[in-house]
Formats: structure tokens, C-alpha cells, sequence
């Protein structure tokens, strides 16, 4: 149980936290201090680095969160309501992230490579939008998991 636990933290903390970075710190300085060209050759460049290691957590939340739901905790039926919520939400950021990875993200690149910089603002602010939806999620799903068994 331990080793699924630091995993699942961990790969929570890769996400949400890279997530909390790109939205609050690195977003605000590249609008400020960088041309559009260069701004959103910049977040292609950081996207392709942190979608890696999003990938990696996910695999990696599933395996461990199925794996202490089965084999430590007996099962779904044997999990608190705050568990289930943990998991409905996950899988919901989940496949809010592969929207992002295969639509917006995707066509972004594509935007960058043909230097269409009005296509490529466009397709970064849809993928603003789906981060921030993401990064509350995530923030609210830490809550859900560290206070929840509390609340029974």
C-alpha cells in the first residue's frame, strides 16, 4: 500500500502542481513579456515536455488507484463516497486532458509550424480555458481525498 500511495501522490503532485505553475506563473510572464511568435512557439516547446509526463501520471494514477481500491481496500463497495468522487473526477480530468492533447494542442503545433499566429492565439486560449477547468478539478479532487474521510 505504500508504494501505490507515493506513486499516486506523486504522479498528483507532477499534474496539478505543473498544472498551478503553467497557469499562475509561467502564463501570466510569457503574456506580458513575449511576442506572440515567441510566445506560442514557447508552449508548444512546454506543452510537449509536460504532456509527457501528464501521460506518465495518469497511467500511473490509474495503476496505483485500481490497485489499492483491489487489492488493499476489498473493492468498490468497500471504498468511501469520497473515494468514488476521487475516482468520477479523475477520470473526468483524464479525458478533459486527451480532448486537449488531441484537439487544441494538436492543431496548435500545426499553427505554429505554418507561423498562422492568429489560429495558434486561438487554440492556446481553448487550451487556457481546459487547463484552468483541469487545474480546479484537481485542487478540488485534493480536497475530496485529504478531508473527505473526514466528513462521514
Amino acid at each position: 500500500m505504500a508504494l501505490a500511495i507515493t506513486l499516486h501522490l506523486l504522479s498528483v503532485v507532477i499534474w496539478v502542481g505543473g498544472m498551478f505553475f503553467a497557469y499562475m506563473a509561467l502564463r501570466p510572464v510569457a503574456s506580458n513579456l513575449l511576442e506572440p511568435p515567441v510566445r506560442l512557439s514557447l508552449w508548444v516547446a512546454v506543452f510537449k515536455r509536460f504532456f509527457v509526463w501528464v501521460w506518465i501520471a495518469i497511467v500511473t494514477l490509474l495503476v496505483s488507484g485500481l490497485w489499492m481500491i483491489f487489492a488493499e481496500l476489498g473493492g468498490m463497495a468497500n471504498i468511501g463516497y469520497h473515494i468514488h468522487i476521487m475516482l468520477a473526477l479523475g477520470i473526468f480530468m483524464m479525458l478533459l486532458f486527451m480532448h486537449v492533447f488531441f484537439g487544441p494542442y494538436r492543431r496548435l503545433q500545426y499553427a505554429v509550424i505554418e507561423s498562422n499566429w492568429e489560429t495558434a492565439g486561438e487554440k492556446l486560449n481553448q487550451i487556457r480555458v481546459l487547463i484552468k477547468t483541469n487545474l480546479i478539478l484537481g485542487l478540488l479532487i485534493i480536497t475530496i481525498a485529504t478531508g473527505g474521510r473526514y466528513l462521514s
